[in-house]
């Protein structure tokens, strides 16, 4: 396997958990990857649990630089809340956009969670 240098630099170690994360994303990450997949949302490519620099991201489309990122109950926690800042920090510095909704968002209202992907991905840079 070949490894990328720069901000998209993937180590084996992060590809690996990345292979992990994708078997066993939880039941909100499934809702939302069914949407997601195979160009179903206005014909985007996303993939998920994608490796970027030290970080792996939960959905991407690499054809918009947008990160999409689900937030369960733990990133409640002030140290967590911390670790993402910093982490969608280097991403934006990287030139990625980085939308975050909860799990709670995109459980009791999908549509919204599409309508706002679809509406940034229309959105110039």
């Amino acid at each position: 396997m070949v490894f990328q240098t720069g901000p998209t630099k993937r180590k084996p170690v992060t590809v690996e958990r990345a292979r992990a994360l994708r078997k066993g994303q939880t039941v909100t990450e499934m809702l939302l990857w069914r949407e997601l997949k195979d160009r179903r949302l206005e014909n985007l490519k996303f993939r998920r649990q994608v490796p970027i620099g030290p970080f792996i991201v939960g959905f991407y489309c690499a054809e918009k630089r947008l990160i999409v990122e689900l937030d369960g109950f733990v990133h409640k926690e002030r140290v967590v809340q911390i670790k993402d800042y910093r982490r969608e920090q280097y991403l934006r510095e990287n030139g990625y956009r980085v939308l975050r909704f909860t799990n709670d968002e995109a459980n009791h209202d999908m549509m919204k969670v599409l309508r706002t992907i679809v509406a940034t991905c229309k959105e110039s840079r």
